[in-house]
């Protein structure tokens, strides 16, 4: 393919999944229809449908273009070596809260993924990516937090699975409800508190 098609099919792939973000931020996905997003992107249907099956292929590359916080932070907590557990925690749950509320776009992605859409129909699928990326992060918790017990750094009850659990819900309520209403609370700096809190309680004394 000729150089300039190939920037031409990718500018177009781009308009597609701008006006699908900003019309699914703003009327919801069961409420946008691809004729809609195209009329937004200034293209055809059929363009449409030369880069992407359907409407559920559109949301998944939306969703594709950005890191959201709790993947790039499964990635790193794979990588902690040899530092102390709770150390590890809370600089990447803090970093997860600093790369939210720094990224207008994630924000604009998890509001859409969070609040504006029904995993029902050809968008079941993408519940299930949800649920992969939580089943991941949640699993990362439990193993960093079940090495902090066999170090004696970490209170050996509850378990460490049930202990993920918690600090998955504390950051997903909180990101939630930020984004909700971004002007309620500082999300670092509520976050910070909380997080520091949470982790307090789960060092062995």
């Amino acid at each position: 393919m000729p150089r300039r098609t190939k920037e031409e099919a990718l500018d177009t792939r781009r308009r597609i999944l701008d006006a699908a973000e900003s019309l699914f931020e703003t009327q919801g996905v069961s409420g946008t229809s691809l004729h809609a997003i195209a009329m937004a992107a200034g293209v055809t249907r059929g363009a449409i449908y030369w880069h992407f099956k359907d409407k559920s292929a559109v949301f998944s590359a939306m969703i594709d273009r950005v890191s959201l916080p709790m993947e790039e932070s499964t990635a790193l907590l794979g990588m902690q070596g040899d530092t102390p557990p709770l150390t590890t925690l809370l600089a990447q749950l803090l970093g997860l809260l600093s790369s939210m509320a720094g990224n207008e776009q994630a924000q604009r992605v998890v509001e859409i993924v969070t609040h504006k859409v029904e995993y029902v129909g050809d968008l079941a699928a993408v519940r299930e990516r949800r649920l992969q990326i939580r089943h991941d992060f949640v699993s990362l918790l439990e193993r960093t937090l079940r090495a902090g017990q066999r170090r004696g750094e970490i209170v050996p009850e509850p378990s460490a699975r049930t202990m993920a659990i918690g600090l998955h819900a504390l950051l997903d309520g909180l990101i939630r409800n930020w984004i909700l209403d971004p002007g309620g609370f500082d999300l670092l700096a509520v976050g910070r508190a909380a997080v520091d809190v949470h982790l307090a309680g789960l060092a062995a004394t």
